[in-house]
């Protein structure tokens, strides 16, 4: 890591701190003490099982992907890619660190960089489109549940929706509709000429055409697998159907007998309202969104407060510890297949 990235997660760890302190100042230290002790410590245990078979589900999906492309890539090494990107997604805005720190993970196991850069863009599809899928579902069977008690976090949910929905049609677009993609991004780019200097805007242009020109053609290498996208895109919708239950496992945990379908339906909203915030991991709002939703569960306010704080750890704070291991464990070398 770089000093850069250690400041970053010193600064994250401090505000995470900062954020769980404001939250308890309400909070009685016995009132909360006492909610610990009467922990279901196994319901945790569970919580923590699904974060890691997160992950496990993800390794496989990078197994499936490299299956017939490398020789002997190890399970280690597939583990290794999802931790890697847990941590860099928790210390970059809009998680944008992760796929870098894939590349550069899949690169030190020696995959070919055109190789590795073709499976993750296989990969960011897939999960793109699996949360795009699971979003849609929760909006046919829990928005009016979100709608009729948090107007503002509803607009929220739905913002975040557009966004997904129009990074998946921006991919698919460049997959199918090469020359139409390209037109409208000049198209799209003309008002600038009205306020940037023209060799800005060209140079914008000129990256933006360089970027669609790499993805078209890794693009032409997954079309003809669709048995492997099909595979892929089952084992991510598992995937993440672990990470949005981790909150149900906390609240049971808590002593609490919330529905299932209700928690993994306010789950998925948060997470849409997560990739909203700029600040790396949602910091902020991801606890005002948590504490928000789940109120409707929770009246106590100390056992929500506690909630929040184990959520925010099993979904947020464990992955970037674990992630550090797992950037220092030294990967197996494996060969190309020709």
């Amino acid at each position: 890591m770089s000093r850069k990235n250690i400041a970053v997660l010193i600064g994250m760890l401090l505000l995470g701190g900062g954020i769980f302190a404001y939250e308890l100042r309400t909070v009685r230290l016995s009132q909360l003490l006492r909610e610990i002790a009467q922990l279901n410590w196994w319901w945790l245990l569970v919580a923590a099982g699904c974060m890691g078979l997160y992950w496990l589900m993800e390794a496989f999906v990078v197994k499936l992907l490299l299956k017939g492309r490398v020789d002997h890539f190890s399970f280690k090494n597939a583990l290794r890619i999802p931790l890697v990107e847990q941590l860099f997604n928790s210390l970059t805005p809009f998680s944008s660190g992760g796929q870098p720190a894939q590349l550069m993970a899949l690169m030190q196991s020696g995959v070919d960089g055109g190789r590795a850069s073709s499976l993750l863009l296989m990969k960011f599809i897939v999960f793109q489109a699996m949360v795009l899928i699971n979003f849609i579902l929760t909006l046919v069977f829990g928005f009016k549940l979100v709608a009729a008690k948090f107007t503002y976090l509803a607009w929220l949910v739905v913002f975040g929706f557009l966004i997904h929905l129009a990074v998946i049609t921006g991919l698919l677009l460049i997959m199918y509709w090469y020359n139409f993609t390209k037109g409208l991004v000049r198209l799209l780019l003309r008002p600038l000429h009205w306020v940037m200097a023209e060799s800005r805007v060209n140079k914008l242009e000129t990256t933006l055409n360089l970027k669609i020109d790499n993805f078209y053609r890794e693009s032409l290498r997954i079309k003809n697998q669709t048995g492997m996208l099909i595979k892929a895109s089952i084992l991510t919708f598992i995937q993440l159907i672990f990470y949005y239950s981790v909150p149900y496992f906390v609240l049971l945990a808590l002593g609490l007998q919330p529905s299932f379908m209700e928690v993994l339906v306010m789950h998925i909203m948060i997470v849409m309202i997560i990739s909203l915030f700029p600040i790396p991991g949602g910091s902020g709002g991801a606890e005002i969104s948590f504490r928000a939703l789940f109120a409707t569960f929770v009246v106590v306010n100390s056992k929500l407060v506690l909630a929040m704080i184990l959520w925010r750890f099993m979904t947020y704070y464990l992955g970037m510890f674990i992630g550090i291991f797992a950037l220092v464990v030294k990967p197996d070398k494996v060969k190309e297949i020709d």
